[in-house]
């Protein structure tokens, strides 16, 4: 792709990585760093302000807030693959959770984009700078550069 400006990309919601991503010459492999979260469970369905803009979220749906104060969802599917409990947390209790070292692809992006989440309605802004990263499960992030640095690791 020439220019990222204005371009949309879609989450599959189906297992592994994106062509479109994999396949740009600026992607690098990350790895998530073991970091710890605060994470409350969806109690109702509910919209979450992101960075990036506004997410859905369902019943049961994990609500993170990460070490720079940022907000995020992950689905109720996918956490356990995502995060396990801190010691002092029991699984699917609110409190701590600690990230997975889990791989991504991950392109830093050169200006504005739109990233639609497999929910199909919930819609992410990017800016230039930002990272595109694609989780290896059918979903699609955003991730600001600053995050980026503190919870990833370039490995590739």
């Amino acid at each position: 792709m020439s220019s990222d400006s204005a371009h949309l990309f879609r989450s599959s919601g189906r297992p592994g990585y994106s062509d479109e991503i994999g396949g740009n010459p600026r992607r690098v492999v990350a790895r998530k760093l073991e970091r710890e979260v605060q994470v409350r469970f969806a109690r109702e369905a509910c919209t979450v302000q992101t960075n990036e803009g506004l997410v859905n979220a369902r019943v049961g749906d994990a609500i993170l807030t990460g070490i720079n104060g940022e907000h995020w969802r992950v689905s109720q599917a996918r956490f356990p693959d995502k995060y396990r409990p801190s010691p002092a947390t029991r699984t699917g209790e609110d409190g701590a959770y600690i990230s997975l070292p889990n791989r991504v692809f991950a392109v830093p992006m050169t200006g504005g984009f739109e990233v639609l989440l497999a929910d199909g309605e919930s819609k992410l802004t990017g800016r230039a700078g930002d990272w595109l990263v694609d989780y290896g499960d059918g979903s699609l992030g955003i991730v600001s550069s600053r995050v980026f640095d503190s919870t990833y690791e370039v490995v590739g």
